[in-house]
């Protein structure tokens, strides 16, 4: 017998529905490439998303279509975001952040109908514009702001809205239908697309917003950092509008006094974004002596959080920092380390050991730890194997089928070696592809890396794997100091005594000028291994 429930489909377009409706007033504050700051509620921005949805359809945009945008987080941005996907079309999110060889066979492989990008990437599109099928181009800006260039036929986004009526009725779409395309960052080989749907990113977004994992209401300000750009915001934009929180975006302005101005003048409760970012913030807080009125806790992803980052944080600013982890093939959220009951009696060392993991699993997503066989390894806090994961938001094969099915046995396989503990605290020791085997024992670079960046006089570390005639592999540590100070090998080395089994202890350390990124703020390992690869350690 089955139940006797309404049948209604899982949409994108009803999050925002359903902020306007209850939460009209709430506001969006958007610093614009302009320069200036924009201020509009989501009533304007429901009626604006439904301009550009018609517009959509007036540019020939037809279901299924591919939407590219290649913006800041702002309010035009999260304008597309709803506007696309409601409308039965596929939101592609670029970003700009990487090489224009790159982006161009992205743009190709997605199929990409009309792109939409912020006046900042002007010229990575005219890089890239003889080189995709692409040949629909709108510059998010008004008329007064369009730019010289040689683009053929650029289309002015504030035109086009004003052409077109704020009535459009949002299709009553399959919920299973596609939603929006992201790929990975690509930092080996050519970057795979993940196609959500509708259903999934609704599932996702009711997940993210639990107290358990993001915890957001509408007593939240949000100012996601993470960009529009990197898989979806992490779920913000549309978290915001299930909750009706207000938004604000931060736009090009990532430096550490443009956010600090921004958290203050617009009482920030809740931040997001990888820990690069957060380096630059605490170092402008810090250095001027200032602090944080609202914000209470932030989100940190994407990496794992330095100890001693985490500390800075909780202990000077009373900032709670979340740490979250998930990827691109899992919308992105599958893990956040909120506290059980038990935890809230530990002492403050305790609690900060388990804030370092990766935390627990969000309603949706199961995981387990499996080792070189395939066979699952208990959750004691000591086995260690390779993390897979399963769910109604986690990628079951990638766009055009690229490389084959990836799944084992119904599992995704992360590439990531864990841990799980008895309370099923999850913690990434390492990417498979990054640990360090010396004499047949792994050694976790992450933890290396914690140690290391938990020196006053580290602004940066990342530790790889450096060949060794005796145990094949040993760990060489690489290190960016803070500005003036003055770093020792030896020095650095004797900071590891008593904090790590002796054995685990890098053989050498390079003090280089800089640590290669990509495009989503990662270290690339690969790169440092390639640029290391000749390095000879000491001996003795």
């Amino acid at each position: 017998m089955n139940g006797q429930m309404m049948q209604q489909p899982l949409l994108i377009s009803t999050l925002l529905i359903h902020a306007e409706r209850h939460h009209a007033a709430q506001e969006i504050v958007s610093r614009r490439v302009e320069g200036d700051i924009h201020r509009y509620t989501f009533r304007d921005l429901a009626a604006r998303a439904r301009q550009a949805a018609n517009a959509l359809r007036a540019l020939g945009a037809q279901p299924g279509a591919r939407i590219a945008t290649l913006a800041w987080n702002g309010y035009r941005h999260m304008e597309l975001y709803y506007a696309v996907s409601g409308s039965g079309s596929v939101l592609h999110t670029l970003n700009p952040r990487l090489h224009a060889d790159q982006l161009s066979y992205i743009m190709d492989h997605a199929e990409d109908d009309i792109l939409f990008f912020d006046l900042t990437f002007l010229p990575l599109v005219e890089a890239v514009v003889d080189r995709v099928q692409c040949k629909t181009f709108v510059a998010l800006t008004d008329r007064a702001h369009m730019p010289v260039t040689k683009l053929p036929n650029l289309l002015c986004y504030e035109e086009l809205l004003a052409g077109q009526s704020d009535s459009f009725a949002w299709p009553a779409l399959d919920e299973n239908s596609a939603s929006s395309l992201c790929y990975t960052s690509g930092t080996t080989g050519n970057p795979k697309g993940v196609l959500y749907s509708q259903r999934s990113t609704v599932l996702h977004t009711y997940a993210a917003a639990l107290p358990d994992a993001l915890n957001c209401s509408a007593s939240d300000v949000i100012l996601p950092v993470v960009p529009m750009f990197h898989v979806n915001a992490w779920g913000l934009p549309y978290v915001a509008c299930m909750v009706g929180a207000k938004l604000v975006f931060p736009g090009p302005a990532l430096d550490g006094k443009s956010l600090h101005s921004l958290f203050e003048s617009e009482q920030v409760t809740l931040s997001a974004g990888v820990p690069t970012v957060w380096q630059g913030l605490l170092a402008y807080v810090e250095t001027n002596g200032l602090s944080f009125s609202s914000m209470r806790r932030t989100i940190i992803g994407g990496a794992a959080c330095p100890p001693a980052m985490m500390k800075t944080f909780q202990d000077l600013f009373q900032v709670h920092v979340l740490h979250a982890w998930g990827m691109t093939e899992l919308s992105p959220v599958g893990t956040v380390c909120s506290f059980k009951p038990v935890h809230r009696t530990m002492d403050k060392s305790a609690q900060e050991a388990v804030q370092s993991k990766q935390g627990r699993v969000v309603f949706g997503v199961d995981m387990k730890i499996v080792d070189d066989s395939g066979r699952e390894l208990p959750w004691d806090g000591k086995a260690s194997g390779e993390l897979l994961v399963r769910g109604p938001w986690i990628v079951s094969r990638y766009f055009k089928d690229e490389g084959g099915d990836p799944l084992v046995d119904g599992w995704f396989p992360t590439g990531d070696v864990a841990t799980i503990d008895a309370n099923g605290f999850m913690q990434i020791t390492d990417r498979a592809k990054d640990v360090i085997k010396s004499g047949g024992e792994w050694i976790g670079s992450i933890d290396i890396e914690n140690i290391a960046m938990a020196h006053p006089g580290v602004a940066m570390a990342a530790c790889i794997a450096a060949y060794h005639p005796k145990w094949d592999e040993r760990p060489l540590l690489l290190v960016v100091a803070k500005p003036g100070q003055s770093l020792t090998r030896e020095a650095l080395l004797a900071f590891f005594d008593g904090k790590i089994a002796k054995w685990w202890t890098p053989d050498d350390v390079v003090f280089v000028d800089a640590i290669p990124l990509g495009a989503t703020g990662k270290m690339l390992k690969h790169k440092l291994r390639e640029m290391f690869r000749e390095h000879r350690l000491p001996t003795v």
